[in-house]
């Protein structure tokens, strides 16, 4: 609708200006000036009845590009000065025909026109002949030149719409897969922080409540009462990973005094529930991050949760050593072991891998009815 009223204006204001020019112009005679002046009516006439609607209609189209070659020709031949109408005649063509071929050959037929309306006007001779045609090329030139151009650039301006729609579909396409994405990670780093703090917690509390009741089965008071001290101490420590969870805090295993602390009570504490022996040899570590603390303590307390449930052992041992290949976490223990390349139904060492590729690191599981060695190393420039 906008190219149609700014069309409509300028084929107003042309004819306006054209029929000025008719009427200004001396040494014609009226039938002459009568002439042009129904020539540039039927042009004006064209375009409100066929032009306007060539948008929407090929026939209406090719219909007022007929008009329009006929009129400017038969004006020319009236009067030279309406050769002023090729100014709008060739750029509606470019932009009514809806090819570039056809755009090509209605500026030649328009062309021919004019100049034939030239040589009507100005009699078949050789200076006629040689002026119109000389103006009748170079408008023909410059209006095809301009004309591919201008194409050229609305087909690139076309291109380049497309690319940026395009470019935009897949920003957001890319935009909704991160956000899944983020959803997903965040859901597998709740599941990898909920088995490994409060579902050990809660196993932990089970095999001392079952303890407890055997205790009281036996009638032995005191071992109930030390059974229901670590049950307490247990549960307020699984209150205590819950809250850090939902704050998104550090775990509360690590506090200011470093992951060698940690490890301790993390033994002592294991020691107490099982009755096994727990050591940790973990000194002269160097100052490490504290994400990287947080996975070493997650590996350990992993390792140690699968020597409880599975083991069948009497004594573990947590080394954690830092050397040029990296920092390496080794938790060993004297149980029955069993067949790494066997499937296994846990979550517990698929989530240590999981949370050790977060950092670059890797898993290692030796074992054989001696014991299993649950090796996890960190690489030096991720945890130094």
């Amino acid at each position: 609708m906008g190219f149609v009223r700014w069309m409509s204006i300028a084929v107003t204001v042309t004819t306006a200006v054209m029929a000025v020019l008719i009427i200004g112009s001396g040494g014609y005679s009226s039938g002459t000036k009568t002439g042009a002046g129904i020539a540039l009516a039927a042009f004006a006439l064209a375009w409100f009845t066929l032009g306007i609607r060539s948008q929407t209609s090929r026939l209406a189209a090719f219909a007022f590009v007929t008009a329009l070659v006929i009129t400017v020709g038969v004006a020319v031949a009236f009067m030279p000065v309406m050769a002023t109408l090729q100014a709008l005649a060739y750029p509606l063509v470019w932009v009514i025909s809806e090819r570039t071929r056809n755009a090509i050959i209605s500026n030649v037929a328009l062309a021919l026109s004019v100049g034939a309306g030239s040589v009507i006007n100005m009699g078949l001779s050789v200076e006629a002949l040689l002026y119109s045609g000389t103006v009748t090329a170079l408008s023909l030139i410059f209006s095809l030149a301009l004309g591919l151009w201008i194409t050229q650039i609305s087909k690139l301006s076309d291109q380049r719409h497309d690319l940026v729609l395009e470019l935009q579909s897949t920003r957001d396409e890319l935009a909704a897969i991160s956000r899944d994405a983020g959803i997903s990670s965040e859901r597998e780093r709740l599941a990898r922080e909920i088995h490994d703090t409060i579902a050990q917690d809660l196993t932990g509390l089970v095999l001392v409540a079952q303890r407890a009741q055997r205790e009281l089965d036996n009638n032995n008071a005191a071992g109930a009462a030390e059974q229901l001290e670590l049950i307490e101490d247990s549960a307020r420590a699984a209150l205590a990973e819950a809250r850090a969870l939902v704050t998104a805090s550090a775990p509360v295993g690590l506090t200011g005094d470093g992951i060698t602390s940690a490890l301790t009570r993390l033994a002592e504490r294991y020691s107490r529930e099982t009755h096994l022996t727990v050591t940790v040899d973990a000194a002269g570590l160097p100052a490490i991050a504290r994400e990287t603390e947080v996975v070493v303590l997650r590996c350990a307390q992993e390792a140690l949760a699968n020597v409880r449930k599975h083991a069948n052992a009497t004594r573990a041992t947590i080394l954690v050593t830092a050397d040029e290949a990296g920092l390496a976490v080794t938790v060993t223990d004297d149980g029955t072991g069993f067949a790494p390349s066997t499937a296994h139904t846990g979550f517990g060492l698929e989530g240590m891998s999981e949370r050790l590729a977060l950092v670059h690191g890797r898993l290692d599981v030796n074992s054989s009815p001696a014991g299993t060695t649950v090796r996890a190393t960190i690489p030096k420039e991720v945890f130094a």
